[in-house]
């Protein structure tokens, strides 16, 4: 499976994916509004669960590697947990290499995999759980077509705090 866009390509997680997940996993700045940085043991049991073979109805995570197209370079990776049955709902998660925020990868990697998601796999809607005052994820959802729809208070344990998440959704007729 692979999805394009002008710059990126977005490749199933594979094993020699590995090094670039480990760097995502311990960039402090990456992992900022998603947890505290594991054990190399945890991180290496994540990586393992998602490179199981992915199809619309699994209970494990869809992971894509997003790479630069005229590279090759890896930048990050972005995916999605499936609740097909009987919502067709999907949660979509991304995250990069600090070195490469502000670029738009995140947002043209979102864009190609929300299209896969309603046209190929049919899902009606997708969601997202952003930790309040995640400004630069609020704005990529925004850029496609993602809608807040609340505030969970206290949702979340982050480094030891509890923070509030923003809920969006994008239904599949917000993208026409």
């Amino acid at each position: 499976m692979q999805l394009s866009t002008e710059r990126l390509r977005l490749t199933r997680l594979q094993a020699e994916d590995w090094p670039i997940f480990y760097q995502v996993h311990t960039d402090e700045n990456a992992m900022a509004f998603i947890s505290e940085v594991r054990q190399d043991a945890e991180i290496r049991q994540r990586f393992n669960d998602r490179l199981a073979p992915w199809q619309v109805t699994s209970f494990h995570m869809l992971c894509l590697t997003i790479r630069l197209a005229a590279t090759d370079e890896a930048v990050g990776f972005i995916g999605a947990n499936a609740e097909w049955a009987p919502f067709r709902q999907a949660e979509v998660g991304y995250s990069l290499l600090s070195a490469h925020f502000g670029k738009g990868y995140g947002s043209e990697a979102l864009s190609a995999l929300t299209d896969f998601l309603f046209n190929d796999c049919e899902f009606h809607k997708l969601k997202a759980e952003v930790v309040e005052g995640n400004w630069a994820s609020r704005r990529v959802l925004e850029k496609n077509g993602f809608r807040l729809e609340g505030t969970f208070r206290d949702n979340y344990l982050l480094r030891g705090r509890w923070v509030n998440d923003w809920m969006f959704g994008c239904l599949k007729s917000d993208r026409k």
